[in-house]
């Protein structure tokens, strides 16, 4: 490839930093928190160190893999390298898929933020309108779209440590709410540790996983960032203490504040803990963060499937016009059709407004633990088969190979657990549909070339 083809590298290390963060922050706990507290109880504080712990060491096999070779533009190419043309196909356009599902699920998401304020506006409006916005920023520059994930991640920061300060304060002095005192003891005095028993803790692993898809896209930005070597691992090596501040955190703060019985699993739990405090625009206050976050992981779905598309195309998976980049180094036509398969979501919200939602965020999740089991074993295939460079690597998985081989064990664990959810089983007569189809796309599309 030219050299004027190559992506940009605007993106400073405060961007990637800010981007792991806006990663490992989502609709699922804002959202998803109070339901989860509902299955496990206080148990749902192991079950989000167990994925926390899980997460970060797939994120080690990625970092490793990535700094092998930076002239690779994401893990698919990894997967090129070491498992063939069509494993690269079928993970290359899955990890797209993926990703067109959060954005759809987002914008319905907006709509119904949108919704609490105008709640005369039909839902696929402001989905459109943040579609166009989100769209405009991305085509524009990648240092454009670091300001804008850096200034939607930086709210939902500022909103969970509010929630910790606010809350700690109120735990201290023994604050009076409508199911008690506050107290840390209300954290093992309602039932205990695990009040539901196994099967609730169990379930749990649903929502808690979904809140941490997302996270690898810290490793996608590798490419267009000024000193990978230094700001990918900073970036990783960050993770364990976010997971503990914003998750493990505030979840003990609100299950210190309520009960786990008294948190309602259909509200936030972050909307009790504020309108606890008496602020009377805590719903408001509340909304607002959720929909920033919902538009931030949909601005980064953008960013992270026009990148793939690009590198499917630089692959010859994609059309060749794909891997054009504009006068920004932007792959334009690639975010175009991006943008374009999102519009979808559009269309379905203005057709069927109900019912989507739950659909596609479960497909979503069944392909993420799919291409979370691709990164590790490209790791497996990359230390096998380069063990001089992987000497070299300063970078490492801790504990490799017994690392690679417990967090396959435990994505087989979720599917099994997201199986037994009435909600999200559908998703597993949906998804063999989409890698059916994956694999008689490829062999059309390599046939002619074979017959040559």
């Amino acid at each position: 490839m030219s050299n004027n083809q190559h992506l940009s590298r605007d993106l400073k290390n405060r961007h990637v930093q800010l981007l792991a963060i806006g990663g490992a922050i989502g609709t699922g706990l804002f959202l998803g928190a109070g339901r989860s507290i509902h299955l496990a109880g206080p148990s749902i504080l192991l079950a989000y160190t167990i994925t926390g712990i899980i997460c970060f060491l797939i994120m080690r096999a990625l970092g490793e893999v990535l700094l092998s070779n930076l002239e690779h533009h994401s893990f698919v190419d990894f997967v090129q390298d070491y498992f063939g043309d069509r494993l690269a196909f079928i993970t290359g356009w899955t990890y797209w898929f993926c990703w067109i599902c959060i954005c759809m699920a987002d914008l319905t998401a907006v709509g119904l933020y949108v919704q609490y304020w105008l709640p005369n506006i039909a839902q696929w409006v402001p989905s459109l309108i943040a579609l166009i916005i989100l769209f405009t920023m991305n085509l524009l520059t990648v240092k454009l779209f670091g300001e804008m994930e850096f200034w939607f991640a930086l709210i939902k920061v500022i909103a969970i440590l509010a929630l910790i300060i606010i809350g700690v304060f109120m735990i201290m002095k023994g604050f009076s709410t409508d199911a008690g005192a506050s107290s840390f003891s209300n954290l093992w005095s309602h039932g205990g540790w695990f009040p539901n028993g196994a099967q609730g803790f169990v379930l749990s692993f649903q929502m808690v996983v979904f809140a941490f898809v997302g996270l690898e896209l810290v490793g996608l930005t590798a490419g267009e960032t000024e000193n990978p070597q230094k700001v990918l691992p900073q970036a990783i090596n960050n993770i364990p203490i976010r997971i503990l501040l914003f998750y493990i955190g505030a979840l003990v703060v609100i299950m210190s504040i309520y009960p786990w019985n008294a948190i309602a699993p259909d509200k936030s739990p972050f909307v009790q803990v504020f309108a606890a405090v008496g602020i009377t625009a805590a719903a408001s206050v509340v909304n607002f963060v959720v929909l920033t976050s919902a538009a931030s992981a949909c601005n980064s779905g953008i960013f992270s499937t026009s990148r793939m598309t690009f590198s499917l195309a630089v692959e010859g998976n994609a059309p060749a016009l794909m891997k054009k980049l504009n006068s920004r180094k932007v792959p334009s036509n690639a975010t175009i059709f991006s943008a374009v398969a999102i519009f979808i979501s559009v269309i379905l919200n203005y057709i069927m407004p109900e019912g989507v939602f739950v659909l596609i965020t479960s497909i979503s999740t069944f392909c993420f633990i799919y291409i979370w089991a691709m990164m590790v074993l490209c790791h497996l295939k990359f230390r096998k088969a380069s063990p001089e460079l992987a000497d070299k690597i300063n970078f490492k998985l801790p504990f490799f190979p017994v690392a690679n081989y417990v967090i396959l064990a435990f994505l087989a664990f979720v599917l099994v657990t997201l199986a037994l959810n009435n909600e999200t089983r559908v998703a597993l007569f949906v998804t063999p549909i989409w890698f059916i189809m994956l694999i008689i796309l490829y062999n059309i599309g390599k046939a002619p070339k074979s017959q040559k």
